[in-house]
């Protein structure tokens, strides 16, 4: 499965841990992603999206959010001037779910638009 696969996908419930992802898979589906990171002991991954102003990073955040809101998966966000770090969790299995892999698949979908 490659990015755009990915992306291609839309978000589901997961509840539970048995849709938390394995570390094999985890780190399978973070190879379709460069400069994407596990934080948070493997529960989360994140990146930092740079920009050339706040005006740029704005928008950005609000692409990411009207994305999010249909996908009905919202990440942390933490902007400022030129920047903004995506992190990714799925609170209700407890670590990573295919949904954390595929809105950041669509978050990469924006920027190459």
């Amino acid at each position: 499965m490659n990015a755009n696969d990915l992306a291609a996908q839309h978000c589901q419930p997961r509840k539970g841990a048995e849709h938390a992802l394995d570390e094999v898979k985890v780190r399978e589906l973070l190879g379709q992603l460069p400069g994407w990171q596990l934080r948070d002991g493997g529960a989360a991954i994140v990146k930092d999206f740079k920009f050339a102003d706040f005006h740029h990073t704005l928008g950005f955040v609000n692409a990411v959010g009207f994305m999010a809101n249909q996908e009905d998966h919202h990440p942390d966000l933490e902007a400022g001037y030129g920047h903004c770090q995506v992190l990714w969790s799925t609170h209700d299995v407890g670590g990573l779910s295919l949904n954390d892999f595929i809105c950041a698949a669509r978050v990469e979908a924006l920027l190459a638009r």
